[in-house]
């Protein structure tokens, strides 16, 4: 009865020993470093120590794993016997032949076992750390990691192996988690956080900045076709009544004879135009107030194109395709419009 009572007792801390296990495990791979981090700069030791482990996740789940296998067959060695014994005492008084009360106990003794097992060590700390992963990874992780350091030989022994097979069937072994997220994965964050009502984005300005860096010159700029240009023998007359149609403040310049507007020199200001005296009003518009253009590929990535027309200065480049030909126009507008929505110029 001595040995029953004592297989009962290694029964609950074999059980506690899983839990602990599965819980380390499962809150190591879930616990994020940026919500660790600062507490670890704040001076907290268990936080330190977690940040260490995540850098060698590989080394943590293999002791995790390591623990869970010997928590797990001592449980059916130690405490399924102790369970069966004590279920053929009242077994046997029943009535039952011996073969019968044998079976019966071993099959109730399994049951029992496999679900406590399941449930208590198994699913139960799996649950509570993925719910409150950093909270379980400050309390779990420093245990794990001190168990790590005792059992390190065998386990890179384990690991090494497991990392050959990895390396044979194409894949790469990691040694620290991956806590950050692709842009897919913060979309879809935003996009049904918004659906939950739990992220105010009505103007959808948080969604537009992850579409903006998809997208490429050739989706934002005017194509020659559609655009409002000048040539060099425009009057200023001839800007303030585009002005006046138009609303734009920018206007493009071509040469006098290009017939499909690629020949673009630059591009004139509203205020180049801006005066009072007839005379200069039925003149020609000065090529020296020409502001200068420069030139980039059609499949230059949008967030590129803004920091080189930042560098240059201008409000308006040419496009051109990969034959070389200038096949449009992007307009700083139309950048800050892809970021912020519809805005009007201030004309």
């Amino acid at each position: 009865m001595n040995s029953d009572l004592m297989g009962l007792v290694w029964f609950v801390v074999l059980l506690a020993s899983n839990a602990f296990f599965v819980g380390a495990e499962f809150a190591v791979i879930s616990a994020k470093r940026a919500q660790i981090e600062p507490k670890a700069k704040a001076g907290n030791p268990a936080a330190k120590i977690t940040l260490r482990a995540m850098e060698k996740v590989s080394l943590m789940l293999a002791t995790a794993q390591l623990g869970i296998t010997v928590s797990s067959l001592l449980i059916l060695v130690l405490a399924e016997p102790a369970i069966h014994h004590l279920l053929e005492i009242p077994l046997g008084a029943l009535g039952l032949g011996e073969a019968t009360t044998a079976v019966t106990a071993f099959t109730i003794a399994l049951i029992l076992v496999t679900y406590l097992h399941v449930v208590l060590g198994e699913m139960l700390p799996k649950n509570i750390a993925i719910s409150i992963p950093t909270q379980a990874s400050l309390v779990l992780t420093p245990a794990l990691y001190a168990v790590a350091q005792l059992v390190k030989p065998l386990v890179w022994v384990l690991n090494q192996v497991s990392n050959l097979i990895l390396i044979i069937f194409g894949f790469k072994p990691r040694d620290e988690a991956n806590t950050a997220f692709t842009l897919e994965q913060v979309e879809e964050i935003v996009s049904a956080s918004q659906k939950e009502g739990t992220l105010a984005d009505g103007s959808g300005a948080i969604v537009k900045t992850f579409e903006f860096t998809e997208k490429t010159v050739a989706d934002v700029a005017v194509p020659l076709d559609k655009l409002v240009a000048m040539n060099l023998s425009s009057t200023p007359g001839h800007l303030q009544a585009a002005v006046a149609e138009h609303g734009f403040s920018r206007y493009p310049v071509t040469s006098p004879g290009s017939p499909d507007q690629s020949d673009i020199l630059g591009y004139w200001h509203i205020k180049d135009g801006l005066t009072n005296d007839p005379q200069v009003m039925a003149m020609p518009l000065s090529s020296k107030k020409l502001r200068a253009m420069i030139s980039i590929p059609e499949t230059t990535e949008l967030e590129d194109a803004l920091a080189q027309m930042r560098k240059s200065g201008g409000h308006i480049v040419r496009s051109f395709s990969s034959s070389g030909k200038v096949v449009g126009c992007l307009f700083l507008e139309d950048i800050i419009e892809e970021l912020v929505g519809e805005i009007e110029d201030a004309t």
